[in-house]
């Protein structure tokens, strides 16, 4: 993606992390919603180009969003996509692109949040390989004249049982769904947002008073210099933190008692 789309996937990203942070989401349903949003947006050509158009109001196109997803899918999906087509798309094709691309990072996501990310990984890169060493298996899974119902049964007697549901999930999606890409090119697709996911930490932070962007920023950067992979950030406000600041990252606890990195921190958002 470009210009605007890739701005707009950005915010997206950021939304989806903000939700699947949250304990009530249920990740995988989140997953199963955006899917057929994407379904959706790829069948109908002109609906995609009416939230995408640049002449409409983004408001305009998120009440439109709302309209038809309103019933269809929970309201958690409902204001994800209302917000992704508030922004500026380079080409109605990204917007659906983006919304695939969510879908599977929710799954990706319950993985995590089940211990089972590394696991995923590891099972979509041996599939992969499977797929690669057999023309057989390969050409009864891009066969045009075969159907979805046909390749997704197949799949799951291969799949089910043994690899993580979410494995499963995630290649049944690709298969069933190619959107005009090699098995090769979706397989490795998959396998980098894994990867990306299994890179990024996660930071509760809770401060005595709102931190500015800046201070956002700049605590960020901090972060992830000292733990050597980017981080997310979920705010909370709490007037009794003393020393003005608390950062939670895993199991470890930054606050005024851990004075090196708390100082370094502290002189880096003042600063």
């Amino acid at each position: 993606m470009n210009g605007a789309s890739r701005e707009a996937l950005s915010a997206a990203r950021e939304s989806l992390d903000a939700l699947t942070d949250n304990t009530t989401v249920d990740a995988t349903k989140l997953a199963d919603e955006l899917a057929a949003v994407t379904v959706l947006l790829d069948r109908e050509v002109s609906l995609r180009r009416v939230l995408t158009d640049p002449a409409q109001s983004g408001e305009a196109k998120a009440e439109l969003a709302q309209r038809l997803l309103s019933g269809q899918v929970g309201g958690v999906t409902v204001d994800l996509v209302s917000g992704m087509v508030r922004s500026r798309w380079s080409r109605s094709r990204d917007l659906v692109d983006a919304a695939e691309e969510l879908a599977n990072t929710a799954d990706l996501t319950a993985a995590q949040k089940a211990g089972a990310l590394d696991g995923v990984e590891d099972e979509l890169f041996r599939f992969g390989r499977i797929v690669s060493s057999s023309p057989e298996l390969r050409s009864a899974l891009t066969d045009k004249a075969a159907t979805a119902t046909a390749k997704g049964e197949l799949l799951r007697s291969l799949l089910g049982g043994k690899a993580h549901a979410t494995t499963e999930r995630l290649v049944v999606r690709l298969v069933t769904q190619p959107r005009g890409r090699s098995l090769e090119a979706g397989l490795e697709s998959l396998s980098k947002l894994a990867a990306a996911r299994r890179n990024r930490m996660v930071a509760v932070v809770t401060s005595a008073v709102p931190l500015s962007d800046q201070q956002k920023q700049r605590l960020g950067a901090v972060l992830a210099k000292l733990y050597g992979r980017e981080m997310h950030l979920n705010l909370d406000v709490d007037p009794a933190v003393l020393g003005g600041i608390t950062v939670q990252v895993g199991d470890e606890v930054i606050n005024g008692s851990i004075a090196e990195r708390l100082d370094e921190a502290t002189r880096r958002l003042a600063g």
